[in-house]
Protein backbone atom coordinates (compact mmCIF):
# COMPACT_ATOMS: atom_id res chain seq x y z
CA UNK A 1 0.00 0.00 0.00
CA UNK A 2 2.91 2.36 0.62
CA UNK A 3 4.57 2.22 -2.78
CA UNK A 4 1.42 2.89 -4.87
CA UNK A 5 0.75 5.87 -2.59
CA UNK A 6 4.31 7.12 -3.07
CA UNK A 7 4.02 6.71 -6.84
CA UNK A 8 0.80 8.72 -7.07
CA UNK A 9 2.07 11.47 -4.76
CA UNK A 10 5.35 11.73 -6.67
CA UNK A 11 3.53 11.95 -9.99
CA UNK A 12 1.42 14.79 -8.55
CA UNK A 13 4.56 16.81 -7.86
CA UNK A 14 4.95 16.13 -4.16
CA UNK A 15 8.42 15.44 -2.80
CA UNK A 16 8.19 11.95 -1.34
CA UNK A 17 10.46 9.91 0.91
CA UNK A 18 9.72 6.23 1.48
CA UNK A 19 10.74 5.18 5.00
CA UNK A 20 11.20 1.44 5.49
CA UNK A 21 13.06 -0.59 8.10
CA UNK A 22 14.15 -3.14 5.51
CA UNK A 23 17.54 -2.19 4.12
CA UNK A 24 16.96 -4.50 1.15
CA UNK A 25 13.74 -2.68 0.22
CA UNK A 26 15.40 0.72 0.58
CA UNK A 27 18.42 -0.29 -1.48
CA UNK A 28 16.21 -1.84 -4.14
CA UNK A 29 14.00 1.23 -4.50
CA UNK A 30 16.96 3.62 -4.68
CA UNK A 31 18.33 1.43 -7.46
CA UNK A 32 15.05 1.37 -9.38
CA UNK A 33 13.78 -2.03 -8.26
CA UNK A 34 10.20 -2.58 -7.17
CA UNK A 35 9.20 -5.06 -4.46
CA UNK A 36 5.44 -5.12 -5.18
CA UNK A 37 3.40 -6.55 -8.08
CA UNK A 38 1.52 -3.43 -9.11
CA UNK A 39 4.58 -1.19 -9.48
CA UNK A 40 7.11 -1.98 -12.21
CA UNK A 41 10.83 -1.24 -12.09
CA UNK A 42 10.24 1.34 -14.82
CA UNK A 43 7.69 3.11 -12.63
CA UNK A 44 10.13 3.18 -9.72
CA UNK A 45 12.67 4.67 -12.12
CA UNK A 46 10.16 7.36 -13.05
CA UNK A 47 9.53 8.06 -9.36
CA UNK A 48 13.25 8.53 -8.79
CA UNK A 49 13.28 11.00 -11.67
CA UNK A 50 10.48 12.89 -9.93
CA UNK A 51 12.57 13.23 -6.77
CA UNK A 52 11.50 10.15 -4.81
CA UNK A 53 14.03 8.62 -2.43
CA UNK A 54 13.88 5.75 0.05
CA UNK A 55 15.47 5.77 3.48
CA UNK A 56 15.78 3.60 6.58
CA UNK A 57 16.51 6.61 8.82
CA UNK A 58 13.58 7.82 10.95
CA UNK A 59 15.14 11.28 11.10
CA UNK A 60 13.57 12.03 7.68
CA UNK A 61 10.23 12.38 9.48
CA UNK A 62 11.33 15.72 10.93
CA UNK A 63 11.35 17.31 7.45
CA UNK A 64 7.94 15.98 6.40
CA UNK A 65 4.81 18.11 6.08
CA UNK A 66 2.74 14.91 6.06
CA UNK A 67 3.51 11.42 7.36
CA UNK A 68 1.38 8.48 6.21
CA UNK A 69 1.63 5.21 8.15
CA UNK A 70 1.41 2.23 5.79
CA UNK A 71 2.58 -0.67 7.96
CA UNK A 72 1.14 -4.21 8.20
CA UNK A 73 -1.43 -5.09 10.86
CA UNK A 74 -1.52 -8.91 10.93
CA UNK A 75 -2.86 -11.25 13.61
CA UNK A 76 -0.94 -12.84 16.45
CA UNK A 77 -0.71 -16.64 16.67
CA UNK A 78 -3.76 -16.45 18.94
CA UNK A 79 -5.85 -14.53 16.37
CA UNK A 80 -5.69 -11.15 18.14
CA UNK A 81 -4.71 -7.89 16.41
CA UNK A 82 -0.96 -7.36 16.17
CA UNK A 83 -0.31 -3.61 16.24
CA UNK A 84 3.41 -3.94 16.82
CA UNK A 85 4.34 -2.26 13.55
CA UNK A 86 1.90 0.59 14.23
CA UNK A 87 3.38 1.17 17.69
CA UNK A 88 6.90 1.20 16.22
CA UNK A 89 5.94 3.67 13.50
CA UNK A 90 4.13 5.97 15.93
CA UNK A 91 7.14 5.89 18.26
CA UNK A 92 9.39 7.06 15.42
CA UNK A 93 6.93 9.80 14.46
CA UNK A 94 6.54 10.99 18.06
CA UNK A 95 10.30 11.29 18.37
CA UNK A 96 10.57 13.52 15.30
CA UNK A 97 7.14 15.22 15.20
CA UNK A 98 7.19 18.94 14.41
CA UNK A 99 4.39 21.54 14.71
CA UNK A 100 2.18 21.76 11.62
CA UNK A 101 2.67 18.13 10.56
CA UNK A 102 -0.20 16.00 9.26
CA UNK A 103 -0.13 12.35 10.41
CA UNK A 104 -2.40 9.82 8.69
CA UNK A 105 -2.83 6.18 9.67
CA UNK A 106 -3.78 3.97 6.70
CA UNK A 107 -3.13 0.56 8.25
CA UNK A 108 -6.31 -1.42 8.85
CA UNK A 109 -7.27 -1.60 12.52
CA UNK A 110 -10.20 -1.65 14.91
CA UNK A 111 -12.27 1.49 15.64
CA UNK A 112 -10.63 3.65 18.27
CA UNK A 113 -7.00 2.92 17.39
CA UNK A 114 -6.20 6.35 15.97
CA UNK A 115 -7.72 8.25 18.89
CA UNK A 116 -6.85 5.87 21.72
CA UNK A 117 -3.40 4.58 20.71
CA UNK A 118 -1.84 6.92 18.14
CA UNK A 119 -3.07 10.25 19.52
CA UNK A 120 -1.84 9.88 23.16
CA UNK A 121 1.67 8.93 22.07
CA UNK A 122 1.91 11.84 19.63
CA UNK A 123 0.59 14.29 22.24
CA UNK A 124 2.95 12.99 24.93
CA UNK A 125 5.66 15.39 23.77
CA UNK A 126 3.54 18.45 24.49
CA UNK A 127 1.91 19.08 21.10
CA UNK A 128 -1.89 19.11 20.87
CA UNK A 129 -3.83 17.45 18.06
CA UNK A 130 -5.97 19.84 16.04
CA UNK A 131 -3.91 22.77 17.25
CA UNK A 132 -0.22 21.95 16.83
CA UNK A 133 -0.53 19.00 14.42
CA UNK A 134 -3.23 17.14 12.53
CA UNK A 135 -4.16 13.46 12.87
CA UNK A 136 -6.50 11.41 10.67
CA UNK A 137 -7.33 7.89 9.53
CA UNK A 138 -7.76 6.97 5.87
CA UNK A 139 -8.31 3.28 5.04
CA UNK A 140 -6.19 1.91 2.21
CA UNK A 141 -8.15 0.49 -0.72
CA UNK A 142 -5.37 -0.98 -2.82
CA UNK A 143 -6.52 -4.02 -4.81
CA UNK A 144 -3.40 -5.75 -6.22
CA UNK A 145 -3.78 -6.92 -9.80
CA UNK A 146 -6.95 -4.88 -10.44
CA UNK A 147 -6.63 -3.46 -13.99
CA UNK A 148 -9.54 -1.03 -13.60
CA UNK A 149 -9.20 0.58 -10.18
CA UNK A 150 -6.05 2.00 -8.68
CA UNK A 151 -5.35 4.56 -6.00
CA UNK A 152 -6.16 7.59 -8.16
CA UNK A 153 -9.66 6.55 -9.27
CA UNK A 154 -10.82 4.79 -6.09
CA UNK A 155 -12.64 7.16 -3.67
CA UNK A 156 -10.54 7.91 -0.58
CA UNK A 157 -12.25 8.03 2.82
CA UNK A 158 -10.72 10.38 5.40
CA UNK A 159 -11.71 10.97 8.99
CA UNK A 160 -9.85 13.32 11.32
CA UNK A 161 -9.72 13.70 15.10
CA UNK A 162 -11.05 17.23 14.55
CA UNK A 163 -12.74 18.94 11.62
CA UNK A 164 -9.49 20.74 10.79
CA UNK A 165 -7.66 17.42 10.83
CA UNK A 166 -10.14 16.06 8.28
CA UNK A 167 -9.64 19.12 6.07
CA UNK A 168 -5.87 18.73 6.22
CA UNK A 169 -6.06 15.07 5.22
CA UNK A 170 -8.51 15.89 2.46
CA UNK A 171 -6.17 18.54 1.08
CA UNK A 172 -3.34 16.01 0.92
CA UNK A 173 -5.25 13.27 -0.89
CA UNK A 174 -7.00 15.63 -3.27
CA UNK A 175 -3.59 16.27 -4.80
CA UNK A 176 -3.63 12.80 -6.40
CA UNK A 177 -7.02 11.08 -5.78
CA UNK A 178 -10.04 11.97 -7.92
CA UNK A 179 -12.59 11.83 -5.10
CA UNK A 180 -12.18 12.25 -1.34
CA UNK A 181 -15.03 11.30 1.01
CA UNK A 182 -15.17 12.79 4.52
CA UNK A 183 -16.16 10.54 7.44
CA UNK A 184 -17.55 12.00 10.65
CA UNK A 185 -14.36 11.06 12.47
CA UNK A 186 -11.55 8.53 12.80
CA UNK A 187 -13.77 5.77 14.21
CA UNK A 188 -16.18 5.95 11.29
CA UNK A 189 -13.30 5.83 8.81
CA UNK A 190 -11.79 2.85 10.65
CA UNK A 191 -15.15 1.07 10.67
CA UNK A 192 -15.70 1.73 6.95
CA UNK A 193 -12.70 -0.43 6.06
CA UNK A 194 -13.75 -3.25 8.35
CA UNK A 195 -17.32 -3.08 7.05
CA UNK A 196 -16.15 -3.37 3.44
CA UNK A 197 -14.14 -6.53 4.04
CA UNK A 198 -16.52 -8.09 6.56
CA UNK A 199 -19.27 -7.73 3.95
CA UNK A 200 -17.13 -9.67 1.47
CA UNK A 201 -16.05 -12.20 4.10
CA UNK A 202 -19.62 -13.05 5.12
CA UNK A 203 -20.96 -13.27 1.56
CA UNK A 204 -18.07 -15.45 0.40
CA UNK A 205 -18.80 -17.74 3.35
CA UNK A 206 -22.45 -17.88 2.25
CA UNK A 207 -21.64 -19.14 -1.25
CA UNK A 208 -18.90 -21.41 0.08
CA UNK A 209 -21.41 -23.10 2.36
CA UNK A 210 -23.84 -23.39 -0.53
CA UNK A 211 -21.15 -25.05 -2.63
CA UNK A 212 -20.84 -27.78 -0.01
CA UNK A 213 -24.40 -28.99 -0.52
CA UNK A 214 -25.42 -27.87 -4.02
CA UNK A 215 -23.69 -30.85 -5.63
CA UNK A 216 -25.59 -33.19 -3.29
CA UNK A 217 -28.96 -31.79 -4.37
CA UNK A 218 -28.06 -31.67 -8.07
CA UNK A 219 -27.66 -27.89 -8.42
CA UNK A 220 -25.02 -26.14 -10.55
CA UNK A 221 -24.24 -23.26 -8.18
CA UNK A 222 -22.21 -21.39 -10.78
CA UNK A 223 -25.20 -21.31 -13.12
CA UNK A 224 -27.48 -20.25 -10.26
CA UNK A 225 -25.15 -17.35 -9.43
CA UNK A 226 -25.05 -16.35 -13.10
CA UNK A 227 -28.85 -16.32 -13.25
CA UNK A 228 -29.22 -14.39 -9.98
CA UNK A 229 -26.70 -11.82 -11.25
CA UNK A 230 -29.10 -10.74 -13.99
CA UNK A 231 -31.23 -9.03 -11.34
CA UNK A 232 -30.38 -5.32 -11.66
CA UNK A 233 -31.01 -4.54 -7.99
CA UNK A 234 -30.75 -6.19 -4.59
CA UNK A 235 -28.05 -8.72 -5.51
CA UNK A 236 -24.26 -8.70 -5.80
CA UNK A 237 -22.53 -11.85 -7.02
CA UNK A 238 -19.98 -13.68 -4.86
CA UNK A 239 -18.26 -16.90 -5.84
CA UNK A 240 -17.11 -19.99 -3.96
CA UNK A 241 -13.48 -21.02 -3.86
CA UNK A 242 -10.89 -23.08 -1.98
CA UNK A 243 -10.75 -20.55 0.86
CA UNK A 244 -9.96 -16.88 1.36
CA UNK A 245 -6.49 -15.38 1.35
CA UNK A 246 -4.53 -12.16 1.27
CA UNK A 247 -3.92 -9.40 3.77
CA UNK A 248 -7.56 -8.25 4.06
CA UNK A 249 -10.45 -10.72 4.07
CA UNK A 250 -8.95 -13.38 6.38
CA UNK A 251 -7.53 -10.69 8.70
CA UNK A 252 -9.68 -7.55 8.85
CA UNK A 253 -12.95 -9.06 10.20
CA UNK A 254 -10.95 -10.38 13.16
CA UNK A 255 -10.13 -6.79 14.12
CA UNK A 256 -13.82 -6.02 14.26
CA UNK A 257 -14.76 -9.17 16.17
CA UNK A 258 -11.89 -8.47 18.61
CA UNK A 259 -13.35 -5.03 19.37
CA UNK A 260 -16.86 -6.43 19.72
CA UNK A 261 -15.72 -9.24 22.03
CA UNK A 262 -14.00 -6.66 24.24
CA UNK A 263 -17.49 -5.31 24.92
CA UNK A 264 -18.70 -8.73 25.99
CA UNK A 265 -20.91 -9.08 22.90
CA UNK A 266 -20.72 -12.13 20.59
CA UNK A 267 -20.25 -11.35 16.89
CA UNK A 268 -21.71 -14.54 15.46
CA UNK A 269 -21.78 -13.59 11.79
CA UNK A 270 -18.05 -12.98 11.53
CA UNK A 271 -17.11 -15.97 13.64
CA UNK A 272 -19.34 -18.30 11.62
CA UNK A 273 -18.02 -16.90 8.34
CA UNK A 274 -14.48 -17.47 9.56
CA UNK A 275 -15.32 -21.07 10.47
CA UNK A 276 -16.87 -21.78 7.05
CA UNK A 277 -14.10 -20.18 5.02
CA UNK A 278 -11.39 -21.93 7.03
CA UNK A 279 -13.15 -25.24 6.33
CA UNK A 280 -12.98 -24.86 2.55
CA UNK A 281 -9.44 -26.25 2.00
CA UNK A 282 -10.48 -29.49 3.73
CA UNK A 283 -13.65 -29.57 1.63
CA UNK A 284 -11.52 -29.19 -1.52
CA UNK A 285 -9.32 -32.12 -0.46
CA UNK A 286 -12.37 -34.26 0.35
CA UNK A 287 -13.77 -33.52 -3.11
CA UNK A 288 -10.38 -34.35 -4.63
CA UNK A 289 -10.40 -37.68 -2.80
CA UNK A 290 -13.87 -38.43 -4.19
CA UNK A 291 -12.72 -37.65 -7.73
CA UNK A 292 -9.72 -39.94 -7.40
CA UNK A 293 -11.91 -42.62 -5.87
CA UNK A 294 -14.22 -42.41 -8.89
CA UNK A 295 -11.19 -43.39 -10.99
CA UNK A 296 -10.38 -46.29 -8.68
CA UNK A 297 -7.45 -44.49 -7.04
CA UNK A 298 -6.62 -43.51 -3.48
CA UNK A 299 -5.16 -40.15 -2.50
CA UNK A 300 -2.11 -41.96 -1.12
CA UNK A 301 0.32 -42.44 -3.95
CA UNK A 302 -1.64 -40.33 -6.46
CA UNK A 303 0.14 -37.53 -8.26
CA UNK A 304 -1.72 -34.24 -7.72
CA UNK A 305 -0.86 -31.01 -9.55
CA UNK A 306 -1.82 -27.73 -7.87
CA UNK A 307 -2.17 -24.81 -10.28
CA UNK A 308 -1.75 -21.35 -8.75
CA UNK A 309 -0.58 -21.01 -5.15
CA UNK A 310 -0.96 -17.23 -4.65
CA UNK A 311 -3.97 -15.74 -2.88
CA UNK A 312 -5.42 -14.09 -6.02
CA UNK A 313 -4.81 -14.21 -9.78
CA UNK A 314 -1.94 -12.48 -11.57
CA UNK A 315 0.08 -11.47 -8.51
CA UNK A 316 2.88 -13.16 -6.58
CA UNK A 317 1.56 -12.49 -3.07
CA UNK A 318 1.08 -15.73 -1.12
CA UNK A 319 -0.14 -14.27 2.20
CA UNK A 320 -2.84 -16.45 3.79
CA UNK A 321 -3.24 -18.39 0.53
CA UNK A 322 -5.56 -21.40 0.92
CA UNK A 323 -3.12 -23.34 -1.27
CA UNK A 324 -1.00 -23.95 1.83
CA UNK A 325 -3.84 -25.64 3.72
CA UNK A 326 -4.89 -27.64 0.65
CA UNK A 327 -1.32 -28.86 0.19
CA UNK A 328 -0.90 -29.72 3.88
CA UNK A 329 -4.04 -31.86 3.82
CA UNK A 330 -3.07 -33.62 0.59
CA UNK A 331 0.40 -34.40 1.90
CA UNK A 332 -1.08 -35.69 5.16
CA UNK A 333 -3.12 -38.15 3.09
CA UNK A 334 -0.05 -39.34 1.23
CA UNK A 335 -0.44 -37.56 -2.10
CA UNK A 336 2.56 -37.02 -4.37
CA UNK A 337 2.41 -33.26 -4.77
CA UNK A 338 3.62 -31.02 -7.59
CA UNK A 339 2.73 -27.40 -8.32
CA UNK A 340 2.88 -24.79 -11.06
CA UNK A 341 2.56 -21.06 -10.67
CA UNK A 342 3.95 -18.55 -13.19
CA UNK A 343 4.39 -16.02 -10.36
CA UNK A 344 6.13 -18.32 -7.86
CA UNK A 345 9.47 -19.97 -8.68
CA UNK A 346 9.91 -21.77 -5.36
CA UNK A 347 7.22 -22.99 -2.97
CA UNK A 348 7.41 -24.88 0.30
CA UNK A 349 4.83 -26.41 2.61
CA UNK A 350 5.75 -26.61 6.30
CA UNK A 351 9.31 -25.81 5.29
CA UNK A 352 9.53 -28.68 2.79
CA UNK A 353 10.04 -27.66 -0.88
CA UNK A 354 7.36 -28.82 -3.32
CA UNK A 355 8.35 -29.99 -6.80
CA UNK A 356 7.63 -27.40 -9.50
CA UNK A 357 6.33 -28.49 -12.88
CA UNK A 358 8.25 -26.87 -15.74
CA UNK A 359 5.28 -27.21 -18.10
CA UNK A 360 1.82 -27.13 -16.58
CA UNK A 361 0.16 -28.84 -19.56
CA UNK A 362 2.62 -31.72 -19.51
CA UNK A 363 2.27 -31.78 -15.74
CA UNK A 364 -1.52 -32.06 -16.05
CA UNK A 365 -1.13 -34.95 -18.48
CA UNK A 366 1.12 -36.77 -16.00
CA UNK A 367 -0.98 -36.04 -12.89
CA UNK A 368 -3.79 -38.25 -11.67
CA UNK A 369 -5.65 -35.08 -10.71
CA UNK A 370 -5.09 -31.39 -11.44
CA UNK A 371 -6.58 -28.85 -9.02
CA UNK A 372 -6.99 -25.28 -10.28
CA UNK A 373 -6.62 -23.01 -7.25
CA UNK A 374 -5.76 -19.72 -8.97
CA UNK A 375 -6.52 -18.98 -12.65
CA UNK A 376 -3.53 -16.82 -13.61
CA UNK A 377 -3.90 -15.41 -17.11
CA UNK A 378 -0.84 -17.40 -18.23
CA UNK A 379 -2.84 -20.61 -17.70
CA UNK A 380 -4.79 -21.58 -20.84
CA UNK A 381 -7.90 -23.18 -19.39
CA UNK A 382 -9.14 -24.62 -22.70
CA UNK A 383 -5.84 -26.38 -23.38
CA UNK A 384 -5.69 -27.45 -19.76
CA UNK A 385 -9.11 -29.11 -19.97
CA UNK A 386 -8.03 -30.97 -23.12
CA UNK A 387 -4.73 -32.18 -21.67
CA UNK A 388 -5.53 -32.94 -18.02
CA UNK A 389 -6.59 -36.45 -17.05
CA UNK A 390 -9.05 -34.88 -14.61
CA UNK A 391 -9.35 -31.16 -13.77
CA UNK A 392 -10.92 -30.00 -10.52
CA UNK A 393 -11.69 -26.29 -11.00
CA UNK A 394 -12.21 -24.63 -7.61
CA UNK A 395 -12.76 -21.22 -9.21
CA UNK A 396 -15.43 -22.07 -11.77
CA UNK A 397 -13.47 -20.47 -14.62
CA UNK A 398 -13.35 -23.44 -17.02
CA UNK A 399 -15.86 -24.11 -19.77
CA UNK A 400 -17.94 -27.27 -19.52
CA UNK A 401 -15.81 -30.25 -20.47
CA UNK A 402 -16.07 -33.99 -19.84
CA UNK A 403 -12.85 -34.00 -17.79
CA UNK A 404 -13.65 -30.82 -15.79
CA UNK A 405 -15.39 -30.84 -12.42
CA UNK A 406 -16.23 -27.58 -10.67
CA UNK A 407 -16.34 -26.93 -6.94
Amino acid sequence: MGLPLARSASAAGLRVVGLDRSGAVVEGLNNGRSHVDDISDAEVGAMLGQGFTASDRAEVIADAAAVVICVPTPLTEYGAPDLGAVHAAVEDIATHLRPGTLVVLESTTYPGTTDEIVRPRLEAGGLTVGKDFHLAFSPERIDPGNPSYGLENTPKVVGGVTADCTKAARALYERFVSRVVEAKGTREAEMAKLLENTYRHVNIALVNEMSMFCREIGVDLWDAISCASTKPFGFAPFYPGPGVGGHCIPIDPNYLSYKVRSLGIPFRFVELAQEINQRMPVHVVNRAADLLNDEGKAVRGSRVLLLGVTYKPDISDQRESPAQAVAENLLARGAELVYFDPKVDDWAVDGVPVERADDYLAGAEAADLTILLQPHREIDLDQLADRARKLFDTRGKSADHPRVVKL
